[in-house]
């Protein structure tokens, strides 16, 4: 993180979150998003006492503005009313750390957005009779790899459509979900060279898919997101980050297959 690009306050919270952890207890409601494709997780758990939030946790797994906004967020949220939590919004997060690079904005700061599927999990529980089922007002952030669109049907996919395409190639998927998984199975039919990347520490789907997945080719590479998307005039190579080591490394490959 350079000081050119984030404010003193967003690098000290960087360096020094504040309210790390997890929160536990009948009191407790916890609240998780995140960005598959920029590999931002983010996880906050409040303590409510009448109706108002008395202490805040995160867990976040991303880059340091991730991080930042996590641990703001918490420090902000301490004393507030669950109404009033509910209030608070990504800019002013954002305003607190005297501002976030734009591409952070939509990336990384969602912070607040966990802080809100917290509350409403609290208030489902604590009101069962209440509450009724509908879509989250949660908007999963769109965050383009850089290279994506360079290379849109030149070695990017953004869907599975004819598997021999495939055939022999060097395929790397990115995890977003239960399609993504499934498209890897199916292109082992063309190839034995498929990746499957996620950010998180292991990837999450249905039962059923996870035991397809043991027992297929699929390598999978877990903790890591793609940074850049390299080539010439097609798709060679990705950069990709070590979330668990902090280190960067390309990984040769003729698709990457990026299922939205």
């Amino acid at each position: 993180m350079k000081s050119t690009q984030y404010s003193e306050k967003t690098l000290d919270h960087f360096r020094n979150p504040r309210n790390v952890g997890v929160l536990e207890g009948d009191d407790v409601a916890s609240g998780r998003v995140g960005n598959p494709t920029c590999g931002d997780l983010m996880e906050v758990f409040i303590k409510v006492e009448d109706d108002r939030i008395v202490d805040a946790k995160f867990r976040t797994f991303g880059c340091g503005s991730a991080i930042a906004t996590s641990s703001m967020t918490t420090e902000m949220v301490k004393g507030m009313t669950l109404d009033e939590a509910m209030e608070l919004t990504r800019d002013d997060v954002a305003t607190e750390l005297d501002g976030l690079p734009p591409i952070k904005m939509h990336c990384s700061n969602l912070a607040a957005d966990a802080l809100h599927e917290a509350i409403k999990a609290y208030r489902a529980r604590e009101n069962p009779d209440e509450a009724v089922p509908k879509k989250s007002d949660y908007e999963e952030p769109t965050c383009v790899i850089v290279g994506q669109d360079k290379f849109l049907d030149k070695g990017v996919y953004l869907e599975v459509s004819d598997l021999e395409d495939f055939s022999d190639q060097r395929v790397l998927v990115l995890h977003t979900g239960d399609e993504s998984v499934e498209a890897a199975l199916e292109i082992t039919s063309q190839t034995d060279r498929v990746v499957l990347l996620t950010p998180e520490k292991e990837i999450v789907t249905t039962e059923t898919l996870k035991d397809e997945l043991a027992r297929s080719s699929v390598k999978v590479i877990t903790e890591s997101r793609i940074l850049e998307i390299r080539g010439e005039f097609e798709v060679e190579k990705v950069l990709v980050h070590n979330l668990d080591e902090d280190e960067q490394y390309e990984l040769f490959v003729d698709a990457v297959i990026i299922i939205e």
